[in-house]
């Protein structure tokens, strides 16, 4: 995406993979907006474990996307590419990217933009384009999470668990969490989580189990990956359905097929990044059709942990790492500083 131009902008660069001091601040060219995208005038971006990944040199930007980390912004639209309708210069506009957002200006096609919400300032609105659409498509596009079914999720004060949690109360189902402390799962409570599991001194499949009356878990949403495996499996109901978004505990593990077929389950592996524009547009605009309604009228809201000057985005990714946020991190550009 990044492009030539007479003027130049700022972004986050990976001269070379490695840690969070692999990051590093630079003047780079401004991308110029191709057919059917708009340049959108970035006031901020969000941190996702996948920047992290891309850091490390294990997460390649899909072809033709921007080098730049950065899966979600909000800003404003400062110009229009050939074909674009709907959209215009001065609206304020939070997108899904498939990277790029870790700079002061990004090129996105237009049908992975969204409104920013009415009332919400412009940088905490860069927290709900990724998670938004990896709950919506993952939870109720593919797993078809239900009313009165229960939804166990893993990592419940991670941004996409704080946002997983009051989209799925908000619909009617019954919620439980994974979380590593008690005041973690204490705020997942105020968020509306019914079950609370602390993994590091409780049995997931136990707790779920025990609460559920012996039925588990309708849908597990997991970015965990390998290690939880089988126990995911042993934790779902009878037709239940579990999607995996993550591999923060490996990426090979032994499953019982024979406990996969008692349960009679299904299991679904997604990623959202590399995903054609035309699918994402598809769940971008599910996202807005379902989502958006929620946020307005208060039944959901972002969780913001803390926001630092996107040039300090090493600064943010030691602070994910270290796993004691609560919700998202954000990168504010210089612009909105």
């Amino acid at each position: 995406m990044p492009g030539s131009s007479l003027t130049a902008m700022h972004a986050i660069t990976i001269p070379e993979s490695g840690g969070p001091e692999a990051l590093v601040w630079a003047e780079v060219p401004d991308p110029v907006p191709g057919e059917g995208e708009v340049l959108v005038d970035v006031a901020a971006s969000a941190v996702n474990r996948a920047d992290l990944l891309q850091r490390q040199g294990h997460y390649e930007p899909p072809p033709g996307a921007s080098p730049y980390p950065g899966l979600e912004c909000a800003g404003r639209i400062s110009a229009l590419g050939a074909g674009v309708s709907g959209w215009a210069v001065g609206d304020e506009v939070c997108a899904l990217l498939s990277g790029g957002g870790y700079a002061e200006k990004v090129a996105v096609p237009s049908g992975q933009l969204l409104p920013v919400p009415d009332g919400m300032e412009t940088a905490v609105a860069a927290s709900l384009p990724e998670v938004a659409c990896t709950v919506w498509s993952n939870v109720f596009m593919i797993s078809h999470l239900r009313p009165g079914e229960t939804l166990l999720l893993h990592g419940g004060a991670s941004g996409i668990g704080t946002i997983a949690i009051q989209l799925a109360k908000a619909l009617g189902a019954r919620v439980a969490v994974t979380a590593g402390s008690p005041e973690k799962l204490a705020r997942c409570a105020e968020l509306g989580a019914d079950i609370l599991i602390n993994y590091r001194d409780q049995d997931f499949v136990e707790e779920i189990h025990k609460a559920t009356d012996g039925a588990g878990a309708d849908v597990i949403l997991d970015i965990v990956g390998a290690k939880y495996l089988q126990q995911n499996v042993r934790a779902l109901a009878v037709n239940g359905r579990l999607a995996v978004i993550g591999m923060q505990g490996g990426v090979k593990a032994e499953l019982n097929i024979g406990a996969l077929l008692s349960k009679r389950g299904a299991i679904t592996a997604t990623s959202l990044r590399a995903r054609p524009a035309a699918e994402k547009a598809a769940i971008v605009a599910a996202v807005r059709e379902h989502v958006w309604p929620l946020i307005a009228d208060g039944h959901v809201r972002p969780t913001v942990d803390q926001r630092l000057p996107m040039s300090e985005a090493a600064e943010a990714h030691r602070a994910l790492d270290t796993g004691t946020h609560f919700g998202k991190i954000l990168l504010i550009a210089p612009s909105a500083a």
